[in-house]
């Protein structure tokens, strides 16, 4: 016959069975759903890195366009609106800051926004998938996220009105010099005014060109 203790024993093994079993689940269930949203914030942060990316690549193209016509304030207005570049080359910047971070650009990709604002709206797919492959079902899911970067103008510029010439006087006859003076040297390009960037006034000398640098021009974050 068996003791009291005997039977006890054989009858507390399956429960302990059972509580360890459930235990296991309940350890590899949070492990999935830890994997998962590791992955997923994983995705946010490479769509994060690269709208930024993309924005910020168009930005430094602003400044440079920018310099090129600097001499030539009539043309400064697209460059300072936050227009003129090229978003394929950006977008590439995009691409290769989404690889960095483990995901490639997906869906719409990296497009370039068109609703009032100046920047990029970028989609990207996780290269790592959410789940496990003891999960059926979750190995070939990827987290997918967006993110939306602006370029937003700080500078203003006011083009001078041009100052008013007094009327030529009537043509005379020329009398002939005999002394001749020499023609007069080009006079140099007067200083650039009427820029002002978050408030701050500048001069483009053309002689010591002190200039904003791309951050003094543009900002450059993420919007919802």
């Amino acid at each position: 016959m068996q003791g009291p203790e005997r039977r006890d024993a054989g009858q507390a093994f399956p429960v302990y069975i059972t509580v360890v079993a459930g235990l296991l689940f309940l350890a590899f269930a949070y492990f999935v759903v830890g994997q998962a949203a590791a992955t997923r914030n994983g995705a946010q942060t490479a769509a994060d890195a690269a709208a930024l990316a993309a924005a910020q690549d168009a930005r430094d193209q602003l400044r440079t366009g920018w310099l090129g016509v600097i001499l030539d304030p009539a043309q400064w207005g697209d460059f300072l609106a936050g227009e003129e570049y090229d978003d394929a080359v950006a977008c590439q910047r995009a691409a290769a800051f989404a690889a960095k971070n483990g995901a490639n650009l997906s869906g719409d990709g990296c497009v370039r926004l068109s609703t009032g604002e100046h920047g990029f709206r970028v989609e990207v797919l996780t290269q790592a998938a959410i789940g496990v492959s003891v999960v059926p079902g979750t190995e070939d899911r990827h987290a997918r996220a967006t993110a939306k970067a602006v370029i937003e103008p700080l500078c203003t510029f006011e083009l001078p009105e041009p100052t008013a010439e007094p009327d030529p006087p009537a043509e005379q006859e020329p009398t002939p010099d005999p002394n001749p003076e020499p023609s007069p040297t080009p006079t140099e390009p007067a200083p650039i005014v009427g820029l002002a960037c978050d408030g701050v006034p500048w001069t483009i000398d053309p002689d010591r060109p002190e200039l904003p640098s791309a951050a003094d021009l543009f900002t450059v974050r993420l919007a919802d």
